[in-house]
């Protein structure tokens, strides 16, 4: 019998799940350091990297079962909580490094800003460290698994450069060939898993599904078109979100700031210490009460920093007025169709780090990936088909769906899933409908381990998807010199969004210049909202779509040739099995070829 592993890398925490031929689908725990003297097990492992001082620990902290060597970090739920208290030592939301564009992802940039850690780690580093443990416990688990069927999720907002590197990362990790697989994605197979027969019933041909995944750290959307005929219902990923740092996190953040508001103008000021204990405490008040709707006010203790012997505590309420007004009305207010995010603030100068949302209103955002998702489907004629005809296009700004898979550890709150139904039935004029049977907190890693059975067996239902936007790579306008003004950058489309896993494209009929033997600049951009472009077709100006990574390379010369000359060449674009996009630059003279990944590395 064979097993087949799921393993979510999330922003904050990791799970794994296995699933067997014989139709077992299950969460394995994780085992992992609790405190500075216990190992444990816990189903999550929290996204948490601590780097420790010298000497922090008598005898260097304790160590794992697979650990031969003493190490200098803790990950898991030890590193989260020890964090808490020294955070310039602490590495959270490495994820969201990994994807971050004007980040040096392969540079020890982690802890950011911290002066007290000596060796930092590259975002690349925390994602292999984090993918490591999980490997040694699949290992513990199953000591004679084969790991080839292996799947790791990513946000579907992952750009390409984003993928590779978290492909590499379980390269480095020892998880050999592994695929990805988008978590909407994920979440949607393990939905349809704990369903059995029955999602049919819950959805129908024509329908349009909303994947809405929030977690603690990120929002992440996506649009699902069922289709078929003859009975036989199929399923196609049409839109996917851009990636918002916006979550759970945020909402107790904001909690914490108007608890401390309340026990300041009683006279009791925290320091940044006792903030980050209240912001812990207050997640866990936050979770009460919107797990019981009888719940008026949860109690919160905050340890009080005092020199006596036995340290008393701080005490505070957190009241469900102000869930209500924070967590539910302030991140998910009612808005109209029309009112979209504040996309950058005002300030002409922002301190480095992670690109954080601008606007804590995550209605506004599903508001924008409606609206772009609609003039995505209008640009193709295929996902016109895909969604039914044009007729759903003309009844709202928004593509609106007709039901909605919850997705992430905010949505175990049935209170904030009944408020996202309220909108979306709003702006629909209709009853939205809820997909029931999700399990928020652990679909991810399950449907990834089913999607690997699934890949392994070929049985079962495969969602439809490819590359989830359209690429292109920048162009030199041939035009004549004229003084103070550079021509605009073309932009030629390599990759049509929809590109399938396995699949080629050679742009035909067109051939191009390049440059070889000395360093040059290539320029890749890339677009949610074209989905009707096609592979060959040249935009005038590349102004108008997103730039995803600018590289400075030397690309050799084939045999023959001189550095510095400019050689004919073919372009072709390949999409791998494992989900990887790489453009293939083809020397008809010499037959040789050189590749360009978006990895960011030239073979």
């Amino acid at each position: 019998m064979n097993d087949y592993f799921g393993i979510d890398l999330g922003t904050s925490n990791c799970a794994i799940a296995r699933a067997t031929d014989a139709g077992l689908l299950e969460i394995l725990p994780i085992t992992q350091v609790i405190n500075a003297s216990a190992i444990g097990e816990h189903p999550l492992l929290p996204s948490s990297l601590y780097i420790s001082a010298a000497g922090e620990f008598p005898e260097g902290g304790p160590k794992l079962p697979w650990q031969e060597a003493e190490s200098h970090w803790f990950l898991g739920t030890f590193a989260r909580d020890r964090g808490a208290l020294q955070p310039d030592r602490l590495i959270a939301s490495g994820k969201s490094w990994l994807c971050h564009p004007h980040a040096d992802r392969r540079g020890p940039i982690l802890p950011w800003g911290s002066t007290t850690v000596g060796k930092k780690l590259s975002p690349l580093e925390v994602s292999r460290e984090l993918l490591a443990h999980l490997l040694a416990n699949i290992r513990a688990a199953s000591p004679a698994a084969k790991l080839e069927h292996a799947v790791i999720t990513v946000p579907a907002s992952f750009d390409e450069v984003a993928r590779a590197l978290t492909l590499e990362a379980a390269t480095q990790a020892g998880l050999g060939v592994v695929t990805l697989l988008e978590e909407p994605q994920a979440a949607f197979y393990a939905w349809i898993e704990n369903q059995g027969a029955e999602w049919r019933r819950q959805v129908k041909s024509g329908d349009l599904l909303l994947v809405c995944d929030v977690g603690g750290g990120t929002a992440d959307f996506s649009l699902i078109a069922v289709t078929g005929k003859d009975g036989n219902l199929a399923l196609e990923r049409i839109a996917v979100g851009e990636h918002l740092l916006l979550g759970g996190d945020n909402m107790d953040l904001a909690l914490a700031h108007a608890v401390s508001e309340k026990l300041i103008a009683a006279g009791t000021t925290l320091d940044e210490w006792q903030f980050l204990a209240l912001v812990h405490a207050v997640r866990a008040a936050k979770e009460a009460l919107l797990s019981n709707p009888s719940l008026h006010e949860a109690p919160i203790s905050i340890p009080s920093r005092g020199s006596r012997l036995i340290a008393s505590t701080i005490s505070a309420v957190l009241t469900r007025g102000e869930v209500q007004q924070i967590a539910v009305d302030g991140f998910f207010p009612i808005v109209g169709n029309d009112e979209m995010p504040i996309l950058r603030r005002a300030g002409g100068l922002r301190e480095s780090g992670l690109p954080y949302a601008a606007d804590a209103a995550i209605s506004k955002h599903l508001a924008r990936f409606l609206a772009r998702a609609k003039a995505n489907a209008a640009s193709s004629p295929q996902l016109i088909e895909a969604i039914g005809g044009s007729a759903r296009l003309d009844r709202s700004p928004l593509l609106l769906p007709d039901a909605v898979l919850f997705n992430g550890g905010v949505f175990n709150a049935a209170l904030l899933r009944q408020r996202v139904l309220e909108q979306l039935s709003q702006w629909a004029g209709t009853p939205i409908r809820e997909l029931e049977g999700s399990r928020p907190d652990h679909a991810v890693a399950l449907g990834a381990a089913a999607y690997a059975r699934l890949r392994a067996t070929g049985e079962g239902l495969r969602i439809k998807s490819g590359t989830a936007r359209s690429y292109y790579i920048g162009m030199e306008s041939s035009a004549m010199a004229v003084p103070g003004r550079r021509p605009a950058t073309k932009a030629l489309c390599v990759a049509p969004q929809g590109m399938e896993e396995g699949s080629r494209l050679e742009i035909s009929g067109q051939e191009f210049f390049l440059y070889t033997g000395e360093a040059s600049e290539f320029r890749f951009f890339q677009s949610e909202v074209r989905a009707g472009d096609q592979a060959g077709q040249m935009l005038p100006d590349a102004a108008e779509l997103e730039e995803s990574a600018r590289l400075q390379i030397e690309i050799p010369p084939p045999a023959g040739h001189q550095p510095g000359e400019e050689i004919p060449v073919r372009l072709e674009a390949r999409v791998t099995e494992l989900g990887n996009l790489e453009l293939h630059f083809l020397h008809p003279a010499s037959g040789e070829s050189r590749k360009l990944e978006f990895n960011v590395r030239l073979q």
